[in-house]
């Protein structure tokens, strides 16, 4: 049985159609296959795109930095991991290291509409 992920994997291909042109929130996860801290974030990253999953307002997205140079340089990702939030496919947010899936969410729930939040 294959394993289905609610994390969006994006590439510099997909990046302005999934997150650029999106009008919600799209939380991304700059990452790379050989960094430690990343590898420990991916499952937390993963319960947070299954919770978000129904909200049509939030994305939760992934981009592997080692995979896609072009957007990686463009937003100025230098340590990994490093998690950016767009709002109308600008930065809006941002946190640099692992961290508590918390206050990831946080991240989001700030920018989410009052009632959209408390969904």
């Amino acid at each position: 049985m294959e394993e289905t992920h609610a994390t969006i994997e994006l590439t510099d291909a997909t990046f302005t159609s999934e997150v650029k042109t999106f009008s919600g929130i799209v939380l991304v996860d700059f990452w790379a296959e050989w960094c430690g801290p990343c590898r420990v974030m991916s499952p937390r990253i993963e319960e947070l795109a299954q919770k978000y999953a129904g909200n049509p307002m939030v994305k939760v997205a992934a981009l592997d930095v080692d995979a896609n140079q072009e957007t990686s340089m463009e937003y100025r990702v230098m340590s990994l991991p490093t998690f950016k939030v767009f709002r109308s496919g600008q930065v809006v947010d941002e946190m640099i290291g692992s961290a508590p899936v918390t206050e990831l969410e946080n991240m989001i729930i700030r920018l989410l509409p009052k009632e959209a939040a408390a969904a």
